[in-house]
């Protein structure tokens, strides 16, 4: 089996039942595989709750390491709505043409340095390093932050001997503090400033709600960003026929953005707390109980997607839900989008082939179901066009 093949581990549970169970820290979820009943799930914010204990909708809970509550991730609306308008155009400036060019150029100084070593390991010294350097464009902070952030390593609240590391999250919470304060002492452009100087309903964010955006925006996309860097270069690496179809038909890159995050699906769940006592399923969930969106899962249903275990570069019907689905998908996506394209192009321009010189896989552990995400480490070499 190919590296960049990641298996289906919920195929025969989603056709025989759409579901499954994980036992989260004694906080069980129903998990939902099916890609129907995962949008319609995630779309009813109304029964299936956000803005339940901070930490408890993701899986595994972060309940044990954290009270900060990430915003907007964990409110519903409608005060999510009030959150979402004022944060929502600033994550849409990896879209102006100055954003691009900055990333643009980042990107290829890091493909070259990676071209012109002999060996690199893609997860720690490529993907680390690019999803650091593109979090300063998006913060609008010097490229020296990135050094830091770098130094934190792959996973912003787990080491290598837990995967709930409270220690390690205070790190994090106490940068984002020293952050804080240092803006408001010296207001700039960047987005603490911004978001210290902005207003819902007429009265200024609080530094808690402050600390819950910019936890969020660290956290966020920190893991996800750096699976989707590694696994589109494996995928390459074992698919240089894609790669030359590419450079024939450029046009064709924006379908292979899509189907490349639709296959990979960085993150596998996100949960949601019940808010009554419903059925899902024709599972019965009681009033606060969890249940699991599987975005992995939905995303390789075959009764929407055709042929969901092979990446089709030029699939044209994708309504994958690897960013999420209603109110609460993804705010970073516009960011990722633009990391993954600029890549890809970088790759195409720049690289006659890659090898993979070996790999070590990182596979989630989900109780019943073990699902690879991406890999510790990949060792490969980049060869110049």
């Amino acid at each position: 089996m190919k590296k960049s093949t990641f298996p289906d581990p919920f195929k025969s549970s989603r056709a025989n039942n759409g579901t499954g169970e994980i036992n989260d820290q004694n906080d069980p979820a129903l998990m939902l595989f099916r890609h129907k009943d995962v949008r319609k799930c995630a779309h009813n914010w109304k029964t299936f709750q956000s803005g339940a204990k901070p930490g408890r909708i993701v899986i595994p809970s972060e309940v044990n390491i954290r009270d900060v509550r990430q915003i907007p991730f964990e409110v519903d609306p409608p005060e999510h709505k009030s959150y979402r308008e004022l944060v929502e155009p600033w994550f849409k400036r990896p879209l102006k043409d100055s954003y691009q060019k900055a990333l643009r150029k980042q990107i290829n100084i890091i493909i070259e340095n990676a071209i012109h070593t002999n060996t690199v390991d893609i997860v720690s010294e490529l993907a680390l390093i690019l999803q650091s350097r593109a979090l300063t464009l998006l913060l609008n902070v010097p490229f020296e932050e990135s050094k830091t952030w770098i130094s934190w390593g792959t996973h912003v609240f787990r080491s290598e001997e837990t995967a709930l590391d409270a220690s390690k999250a205070n790190i994090l919470y106490d940068y984002i503090d020293e952050q804080i304060e240092k803006s408001i002492e010296n207001p700039g452009e960047d987005l603490y400033s911004v978001l210290l100087n902005a207003e819902i309903d007429g009265q200024k964010l609080s530094k808690e709600e402050v600390k819950g955006v910019m936890v969020l925006t660290f956290a966020g996309g920190r893991d996800t960003v750096i699976n989707a860097v590694t696994n589109t270069i494996a995928y390459f690496a074992e698919h240089p026929e894609s790669l030359d179809r590419l450079r024939k038909s450029p046009n064709l890159l924006k379908f292979t953005i899509e189907e490349l995050i639709r296959y990979f699906s960085p993150l596998t769940q996100m949960g949601r707390v019940s808010t009554e006592d419903t059925k899902v399923c024709e599972h019965a969930v009681k009033k606060n109980e969890r249940i699991s969106l599987v975005w992995a899962a939905a995303n390789r249903d075959p009764s929407v997607f055709e042929d969901p275990n092979n990446v089709i570069l030029d699939r044209k019907i994708n309504p994958h839900v690897a960013f999420g689905f209603g109110v609460h998908n993804c705010l970073g996506a516009t960011h990722a989008r633009q990391i993954i394209k600029m890549l890809v192009e970088t790759l195409m321009e720049k690289v006659e082939n890659i090898e993979i010189l070996d790999a070590k896989e990182n596979i989630e552990d989900l109780g019943d179901f073990k699902r690879k995400v991406g890999f510790e480490k990949i060792n490969v070499k980049f060869n110049s066009k």
